[in-house]
């Protein structure tokens, strides 16, 4: 459950992203700037996490008052070396904000801390992960626990869609972007996992939330309703043409068939804040990849 240390919403006085080209991070500035909160965005160019003083550059940049977003990552995290990379990117982090103290840190993790066979997730449940990506969120997450002075905010995306998205992973991204391309939407099997996904915009609404209410503690970023791959396909067909075709699968049905969660906590920490459905968000990729092209 989340806490707010601002008595009433305020906008802080710098926001710096760190991460600020990718997905999320991208989503993250493009409404900051909405709402007029002053960002230092901080893509791969202006700071690699991964180079030899990366963290003495960073505290360079950090003033007192500032919120950090940490979202910069390498995902999917499969390979232990992939996940090392990730740990040292965040050690990088602790290390800057060790000599630069600031304000307030937002990071953005993921819900594959939590174990597999808990349902409905909530925000107690017990970060017990069972793959390398879970893994590794979970060590940042952590890391930064035992590093940061400043109040800490983690927010814990489900599966993520949007018409930027750059990776493609199996669900509506995949999906849309087949359709566009005229192929046949491909599903595993019967598609018969469910899963929540939601939309990018809704978990940079979320970060921008805990910014203003300067807070700290843990959120999943979710919908509350899980939907089969094979009925996110046929909503994905609709909106843009094409066919639905099952193929074998590639390996061993998953181990996490399907997934729920609980967003009592979400309701009570941000009451005026509205999840966007996934019709509602598929929809709303669909205009907006049409319009950018």
């Amino acid at each position: 459950m989340l806490e707010h240390l601002n008595a009433a919403p305020a906008k802080p006085g710098r926001v710096v992203i760190i991460g600020a080209g990718g997905f999320v991070g991208g989503a993250i500035k493009r409404r900051l700037e909405r709402e007029g909160i002053a960002t230092l965005a901080l893509t791969r160019r202006e700071l690699d996490l991964l180079q030899p003083g990366a963290a003495k550059k960073l505290a360079a940049l950090l003033r007192p008052a500032d919120s950090v977003v940490m979202v910069s990552a390498i995902t999917p995290a499969k390979t232990t070396p992939v996940l090392m990379q990730n740990l040292s990117m965040v050690e990088a982090v602790c290390d800057a904000l060790a000599v630069a103290g600031v304000a307030h840190l937002v990071h953005i993790s993921s819900d594959a801390v939590y174990a597999d066979d808990q349902n409905p997730v909530t925000e107690q449940s017990y970060c017990t992960p069972s793959t390398l990506h879970g893994m590794m969120h979970a060590a940042r997450e952590l890391m930064l626990k035992s590093a940061v002075q400043a109040p800490l905010a983690i927010l814990r995306p489900t599966l993520i869609y949007g018409p930027a998205d750059p990776h493609g992973g199996y669900g509506p991204n995949r999906f849309r972007r087949q359709a566009d391309k005229g192929e046949p939407i491909t599903i595993f099997g019967e598609g018969e996992e469910l899963r929540d996904h939601v939309l990018v915009d809704d978990v940079a609404a979320l970060a921008i939330l805990m910014l203003t209410h300067r807070s700290r503690g843990a959120l999943n970023a979710v919908t509350g309703v899980s939907t089969s791959f094979h009925d996110v396909a046929r909503m994905v067909a609709r909106l843009h043409g094409g066919t639905v075709k099952s193929v074998p699968r590639p390996g061993p049905r998953p181990h996490l068939l399907h997934r729920f969660f609980d967003i009592t906590n979400c309701h009570k920490a941000f009451p005026g804040f509205r999840v966007t459905s996934l019709a509602e968000g598929l929809a709303q990729a669909h205009r907006e990849s049409r319009g950018n092209s």
